[in-house]
């Protein structure tokens, strides 16, 4: 179940829901794009926190990030393919390409350093999630 603020992200400021299937159409948009993991707000209590933020963050950079919100229904799958590890998440994408992953609450500063930051480099294959590699005794 989502929350209200994540409904809010929905139906008052018209972010698109992506799946699985709208997925490549959104990160193949030309220009940068910002893709919310919101994941299950009342397991991760900053999720709320991110999507009051994130509104705030698109007036921030003129518009130049285009948000998404990621169904749950496609969460754990984008979670392997973009390869982090702690919910919420943020993740920045251009032309395709991965530019980087902000998770949980940030300083205001800090959001707008690690994404200034990403947007000037450039877009790499997403990282994936790699299990740690186990020996046999």
């Amino acid at each position: 179940m989502r929350s209200p603020l994540i409904d809010r992200l929905l139906e008052e400021f018209d972010y698109p829901e992506i799946s699985l299937d709208s997925l490549d159409g959104f990160v193949n948009t030309p220009g940068e794009g910002i893709l919310f993991f919101a994941g299950d707000p009342k397991k991760y209590r900053e999720t709320n926190d991110v999507a009051v933020i994130l509104p705030e963050l698109i007036q921030a950079f003129h518009g130049r990030l285009r948000p998404a919100v990621v169904a749950r229904t496609a969460e754990l799958k984008l979670q392997m393919h973009y390869g982090f590890k702690a919910w919420p998440a943020l993740v920045l994408v251009r032309n395709g390409g991965y530019l980087g992953c902000i998770t949980g609450v940030q300083n205001w500063e800090d959001y707008l350093q690690e994404i200034n930051k990403m947007l000037v480099a450039e877009p790499t294959k997403p990282p994936g999630f790699k299990l740690p590699v186990v020996s046999a005794k």
